[in-house]
């Protein structure tokens, strides 16, 4: 697999809606330890996420995005989004985490989870 040709300008603003590596981490693990049973209790259908975070974790010279799935402490569903690097080597697209590699990155939370920002018209619903 070739390394993806499309390059994106750094962002000059600082990052919004970020959220730290270790609480990434649990809120990842939360979410893994309860998902066998978490779809019983709770109903979620998408996310909403803003067009600016979106814009951010691109200008972080991504190759791709990945998406992790969580639970934070007050049982709000998120979805954290890192980007990644493509790894030739590995074939692997890495993520870029802050803390854990040279060129970092962040951790966004979009934290709007729906229900209840769904749109009622969707037949995605």
């Amino acid at each position: 697999m070739e390394k993806p040709n499309n390059t994106i300008e750094k962002s000059t603003t600082e990052a919004t809606n970020t959220i730290s590596l270790p609480t990434a981490e649990a809120w990842a693990k939360k979410w893994r330890k309860e998902e066998g049973n978490y779809n019983k209790h709770h109903e979620l259908h998408a996310f909403l996420i803003p067009k600016d975070d979106l814009t951010q974790v691109l200008a972080q010279g991504v190759d791709a995005v990945r998406a992790y799935i969580g639970v934070d402490e007050n049982n709000v569903e998120k979805l954290m989004i890192v980007g990644t690097k493509y790894d030739a080597a590995t074939d692997t697209y890495v993520d870029m985490l802050p803390e854990k590699s040279a060129e970092g990155g962040n951790i966004y939370d979009f934290t709007r989870p729906c229900p209840p920002s769904c749109d009622s018209g969707s037949p995605l619903n």
